[in-house]
């Protein structure tokens, strides 16, 4: 696909400071054909350094709380202010995903691009800890890191030149999601896909200096990528 809202983020500086597969075209595949007018209020959950928000605010005209629990929100107010955004359009909140410091029913939507995985694979994640923060009506937009097919029975040589077999833990495949996702009472399921956006945003990432990214080239360059994948899925509060 073409990525013409991620190519505004396409600089140096920005991409120095993703922390995994290029957000910005995962976020923009992610939000095709979404559902959430501009103007409402909207968790960025798992929003790691802002970048993800920032293109939440402006190239969606969302309103957006930046939720993460690892990063700093002074800092990402100062990239904030820098990239030109008022106080009023984004707000930093330091947030544990499972125990969210939100009024209920405060959101129209949240959005979380390749972190879910970390928190999401309870079964009872959605229901108890994400859903009574979300109006009636409103949405939740994932995507995760995932496998093609389940293999952690027989992890790949390939993978485990990058990665520990603790690590892959987080990393499973649509089938596996998908029944997660189906046990939620509250939450009707719109979709669940394989994302288009896969070599594309690997390609970026290993692009970056970072020795995160320069450890994953291991894996990928070996042949690991034919395994992974990204899955993406929308669903609806009931």
């Amino acid at each position: 696909m073409e990525y013409p809202k991620s190519q505004k983020y396409n600089t140096p500086e920005l991409l120095a400071k993703i922390m995994g597969p290029n957000p910005f075209k995962l976020q923009e595949e992610m939000l095709l054909n979404h559902k959430t007018p501009a103007g409402s209020l909207v968790c960025d959950l798992g929003s790691g350094q802002g970048l993800t928000s920032v293109m939440l605010v402006k190239d969606y005209s969302f309103k957006v709380y930046a939720a993460d629990w690892w990063s700093d929100p002074e800092e990402n107010r100062r990239f904030f202010n820098e990239m030109g955004l008022t106080p009023e359009q984004i707000t930093p909140v330091k947030a544990d995903a499972t125990a969210l410091p939100f009024e209920k029913e405060f959101f129209n939507a949240v959005v979380s691009t390749d972190s879910y995985n970390f928190w999401g694979r309870d079964p009872e994640y959605l229901d108890s800890k994400l859903l009574p923060f979300i109006k009636r009506g409103g949405y939740i937009y994932c995507c995760v890191p995932g496998m093609k097919k389940d293999c952690h029975d027989n992890l790949p040589e390939e993978l485990l030149l990058s990665w520990t077999p603790e690590q892959l833990v987080y990393l499973r495949d649509t089938a596996y999601w998908t029944e997660i996702l189906n046990s939620s009472r509250d939450a009707e399921v719109i979709s669940i896909y394989e994302m288009e956006s896969n070599e594309n945003v690997w390609e970026d990432w290993l692009n970056q200096e970072n020795e995160i990214a320069v450890n994953d080239r291991k894996a990928m360059n070996a042949g690991g990528g034919k395994y992974l994948n990204f899955i993406a899925f929308v669903l609806r509060k009931k």
